[in-house]
């Protein structure tokens, strides 16, 4: 007989009215797995994209939608790892529950300093910020750096990665209400994204623009070409605001521009990767290189509440769900 737990579930598309919490069959690792009983989990936008139907899923409803968490080891077929380790993942499926199965290769130890809920509110947001900053453009010191949706979760660590390396920053948002989360992230200079946002870039940086613009919202991507410097580079990395216009190779020949491409996944490729970068992550928190403010916390049961808390946008801190 199967053993049963409580997941945050949908069996069709829509809004946070979707969600049910619901019991399910407990999951049952096999090889090279182990069982983690969640303490705290993340909630992304992600989530919000595949409650839409917007994100491809695999398997039949309920689905259980979520990829982040922290918690604790219960069960082991891992000769690295044993049950009452403290564990956290970034990239495993079908975390919305009280239990998840993980494989040993995704497995991202935790230090006794590093809570359940800094875990669950860093490590997707974080690392993701990371690989911005010092993967897909090396920030150096005395760069101009722009930064879409800068009061949001990866935009506020961004800013705080390009503060530590002695970078000039630019944070963007619409919402007026949010340029002090952006200040309080380091950035030198907070403005509103409207239809004179180009021309205060200018101001700021005079004629020559930034040395790299990190665009997140899609529909902006050829403006932030137009801001930042010939041989400089554009970022882009996510599409809140929509699907970019497409991008003209003849500019970026005639400009010496550079237009990359980033995904987290890219570069989680390995255990090592997974652990090395988590713990350059927890290392810069713990010397408080990286501050993020205190999560909002909902009960696992509560997840219709939190899709709409999340959705609604009022949020400048992480949503977690707590089992």
């Amino acid at each position: 007989m199967n053993e049963m737990m409580k997941a945050l579930t949908f069996s069709r598309f829509g809004g946070p009215e979707v969600m049910e919490f619901q019991e399910v069959k407990k999951p049952v690792t096999g090889n090279n797995e182990v069982l983690i009983e969640c303490r705290a989990i993340g909630l992304n936008y992600a989530d919000i994209y595949r409650r839409k139907g917007n994100y491809h899923l695999k398997g039949e409803p309920p689905y259980i939608p979520g990829y982040e968490a922290a918690g604790v080891i219960v069960e082991s077929n891992s000769p690295g790892y044993k049950p009452g380790d403290r564990v956290a993942f970034a990239d495993v499926p079908f975390a919305n529950a009280e239990f998840v199965r993980v494989p040993e290769d995704h497995i991202i130890p935790l230090p006794d300093s590093i809570s359940f809920e800094t875990a669950a509110s860093i490590l997707l947001q974080g690392l993701t910020a990371q690989y911005l900053a010092n993967d897909s453009y090396t920030i150096k010191k005395d760069d101009w750096v722009l930064v879409h949706a800068a009061s949001g979760g990866v935009g506020q660590l961004l800013c705080q990665f390009a503060k530590t390396k002695a970078a000039k920053v630019i944070g963007l948002t619409r919402s007026e209400g949010k340029l002090h989360t952006i200040s309080d992230s380091g950035a030198d200079h907070a403005i509103i994204l409207d239809e004179k946002w180009k021309d205060r870039v200018f101001e700021i940086t005079g004629p020559r623009g930034v040395d790299v613009t990190y665009d997140s919202v899609g529909i902006t991507l050829n403006d932030s070409f137009e801001v930042t410097k010939e041989t400089g580079r554009v970022v882009f990395y996510g599409m809140s605001g929509g699907d970019p216009k497409k991008v003209d190779p003849r500019m970026l020949m005639d400009t010496s521009k550079t237009l990359t491409g980033g995904d987290l996944w890219g570069y989680l490729t390995s255990s090592e990767e997974r652990i090395s970068r988590s713990a350059g992550l927890f290392k810069m928190i713990l010397q408080a290189d990286l501050k993020i403010k205190d999560p909002v916390k909902f009960s696992l049961s509560e997840g219709r509440k939190a899709h709409e808390y999340l959705e609604s946008g009022k949020s400048s801190s992480k949503v977690l769900l707590i089992p």
